[in-house]
């Protein structure tokens, strides 16, 4: 996980960004969302890199695999297709010969897998895949200790409390919530509940409205940089514990981090960046996918739908190379991509799609 520091907003002072935002609101014409074979091509380009014998992506780390397979889950509801559904069932075959069970050192990296496979039972229905996540979630839960009052660890050397694998908790035990009934949606519904309270009485989210990388070892916000993924993944946790708990707050909540991150982290014409770009890593690269594709979950606003409709401009028109690849800037221009990229694209692209149309489907 990255430790730079740095923030969009140091680039572009605030007034400036606010007015040149507006302008680019005003000027923006309406445009067509991603097609299906726009889509599909995007796809294509990202599964070039896929491995069929390990079951993962051969230019993406491990957690970046798991973004790949929700990239596709989502793609596969959006299009209701069966296309990908050998490649679900390929990678919980082969990808846990490299950790077995999906479980490793990093509690976030289990996160991001039981999320994978929540999405692909969406799209399957297929209780394997649940049963799976459930598994994931349970080791997860060892990571719970009164250190700073709660949460999870980051890994299981215990050194670092932080925002994105406590997001995932949270986000993982609400998704399961949802999908579950009896006593084991009794356990996640708890879970959610005390990650949550537990969340907002830390500190992490600052002044700003945005959510900072973690806590010092004095248990206070470490002031460290406010990551996009770290404002998306919230936000999807936030929609579901709102689904779950009628809870209106929720939704009041992840609206606030949401416009917060649509001033701070986004560039004069209104494109989302991170700081380390143009060299973001194995990592970075992955953030702004995240971001718009929990953005998706919550009920789409206009001003939503053109923050979307603004990137996917940007993406489709300035950082697309050759054979539907694109850039990990946004803004352009286009030198490279890799399967953390393209899924990253990717996902803008759907989640742009799922606002045109609409509400995402429910569990």
């Amino acid at each position: 996980m990255p430790r730079s520091s740095g923030n969009i907003s140091d680039l572009y002072p605030l007034g400036m960004r606010r007015l040149l935002l507006f302008a680019c609101l005003l000027a923006i014409p309406a445009i067509a969302q991603a097609s299906p074979k726009q889509l599909t091509a995007a796809a294509k380009q990202l599964q070039r890199d896929y491995n069929k014998t390990t079951g993962l992506y051969s230019t993406a780390g491990w957690w970046n695999s798991a973004n790949s397979i929700t990239t596709l889950a989502d793609l596969s509801l959006t299009l209701h297709t069966r296309r990908y559904f050998p490649v679900f069932e390929n990678t919980l075959v082969q990808a846990p010969k490299k950790f077995p069970g999906f479980l490793n050192e990093f509690y976030d990296d289990e996160g991001w897998w039981a999320l994978a496979w929540i999405r692909v039972y969406d799209v399957t229905k297929d209780e394997k895949y649940l049963k799976t996540s459930e598994a994931i979630f349970q080791d997860m839960t060892t990571g719970w200790d009164e250190t700073c009052d709660g949460g999870i660890w980051w890994s299981k050397k215990r050194a670092y409390k932080n925002a994105i694998a406590n997001e995932l908790f949270f986000s993982v035990a609400t998704s399961l919530a949802l999908r579950t009934q009896g006593a084991p949606q009794a356990a996640y519904r708890d879970w959610a509940e005390r990650e949550w309270k537990w969340f907002r009485q830390t500190g992490m989210i600052n002044s700003d409205h945005l959510i900072n990388d973690g806590l010092t070892k004095e248990c206070k916000n470490n002031g460290k940089t406010t990551w996009t993924y770290n404002q998306g993944v919230i936000l999807g946790a936030l929609a579901g514990f709102a689904a779950l708990n009628h809870d209106a707050t929720a939704i009041s909540t992840a609206n606030t981090i949401t416009s917060a991150t649509l001033v701070h982290l986004v560039d004069p014409a209104g494109v989302l960046h991170d700081p380390c770009e143009p060299n973001c890593g194995e990592d970075g690269i992955q953030f702004k996918g995240i971001f718009v594709r929990n953005l998706s979950d919550l009920p789409i606003s206009q001003t939503y739908r053109d923050a979307l409709q603004r990137n996917s401009q940007s993406l489709w028109e300035k950082a697309q190379g050759p054979k539907t690849a694109f850039d990990e800037r946004w803004s352009g221009p286009y030198t490279h991509t890799n399967a953390g990229i393209q899924s990253s694209a990717l996902d803008l692209l759907i989640a742009t799609r799922k606002a045109e149309q609409g509400r995402p489907p429910k569990p």
